[in-house]
């Protein structure tokens, strides 16, 4: 295994962690909106990872094959959740029905926090993970002087 590939897999982790924040500071901020363009309440939205598929190429196969404890993923998907909205008894909102329930977005507070916080620590590996690259690639530099 050499540097680069450990720095593309890192590279394609930390991009990965990134659509997954943005994706949950989306839902985090729409947690109370009502109508959206598409009609309805704003649907929950979560990516979906996989790790890269090898290459069809016998010679790259086998490159491949000899490092497959290193994989990078990416984001394949981005799926939106199909869990039915909440009604909430509120006849003075604008998007009452006729019954005065009103159809919220399903999403639970407590668990994007914790989805974020998951996210968060896995950027961070993956940011410790190009640090500790680069101070190996400097020390071996180092050893040929």
């Amino acid at each position: 295994m050499d540097f680069m590939k450990s720095l593309d897999a890192s590279a394609a982790g930390l991009n990965a962690q990134r659509i997954r924040m943005n994706l949950i500071s989306h839902n985090l901020a729409n947690v109370s909106t009502t109508r959206t363009a598409e009609g309805g309440p704003y649907k929950r939205k979560d990516a979906l990872f996989e790790t890269v598929e090898p290459p069809a190429d016998f010679r790259q196969a086998l490159r491949n094959r000899m490092d497959t404890y290193l994989k990078q993923v990416q984001v394949t998907e981005i799926r939106e959740d199909r869990r039915p909205p909440i009604r909430k008894f509120d006849p003075a909102h604008p998007d009452a029905d006729e019954s005065g329930f009103v159809a919220m977005p399903n999403i639970n507070v407590v668990e994007e926090m914790v989805n974020m916080m998951s996210a968060s620590r896995s950027y961070e590996a993956n940011v410790t993970a190009v640090k500790t690259t680069k101070d190996m690639a400097v020390t071996a530099l180092e050893i040929g002087r």
